[in-house]
């Protein structure tokens, strides 16, 4: 593969975002002893300067197909980039403390293409399993509530849960000094949830379109019980 030095320079120091920046030693190949340089990630490229703010980079590690594993120097926080295969080189760095040289790694290791790929089928996976938990509803694109007779409607589940501003009025309290908010429909009548955007036939939704179907009646409900306490509140 044909590397253009020109184009790899200008993108080093251009203004594209920096995935991770800072000081590490690198260990030479001929001269075995650490050298500091200023490394600089972007993607899955991490350039290394002579100083801080150079304009060209004196080398260029291409993270694919390497791993990053502890180094055996236990004088420092040592790490190293390896390429596995016959005559293939590896880096030795080393930062300077436990939570840099943490940082670092973690970073180089998920910089590779394959990491991507990997992250990616993992979110399709959990995408699939929540399109499969999905909750069924009727074919019909009609909900009907029906608030009448206790005789004729069906009796709640155990453990059913209670309205809060459905309580039993304390005595002393009129009766008639609990408004019902505007809008509401009295005992007796019928409330219909209408799902116009569901079409004909369709039986599965997704979460967030059963959220927006009875959170709409929610809020409108909410916001007419705060308008009558409002109103309540002037009188």
């Amino acid at each position: 593969m044909k590397i253009n030095d020109k184009n790899l320079s200008y993108f080093a120091s251009s203004a594209t975002p920096v995935d991770k920046e800072g000081w590490l030693v690198k260990r030479g190949e001929i001269n075995k002893a650490y050298q500091k340089r200023w490394f600089v990630l972007k993607g899955n490229l991490l350039f290394y300067f002579e100083k801080k703010g150079d304009k060209e980079p004196v080398g260029l590690v291409v993270l694919e197909g390497c791993t990053i594993e502890l180094a055996e120097d236990d004088e420092l926080y040592g790490f190293k980039i390896v390429f596995h295969g016959q005559g293939n080189r590896s880096y030795a760095l080393a930062s300077d403390s436990q939570e840099s040289m943490e940082q670092w790694m973690k970073a180089l290791a998920q910089a590779p293409y394959d990491y991507m790929k990997l992250m990616v089928a993992e979110l399709q996976r959990q995408l699939d399993q929540m399109d499969d938990c999905s909750p069924v509803l009727p074919p019909t694109d009609v909900v009907e509530i029906r608030r009448g007779d206790p005789s004729d409607s069906p009796q709640p589940p155990p453990r059913q849960r209670h309205n809060p501003f459905n309580r039993t009025k304390p005595e002393g309290v009129r009766s008639d000094s609990i408004r019902s908010a505007p809008g509401r429909t009295d005992a007796g009548s019928l409330v219909t949830y209408r799902a116009d955007y569901v079409k004909s036939g369709q039986k599965r939704l997704t979460f967030r379109e059963l959220h927006t179907l009875y959170g709409r009646r929610v809020l409108s409900d909410r916001n007419e019980w705060r308008h009558s306490r409002r109103q309540d509140s002037l009188i």
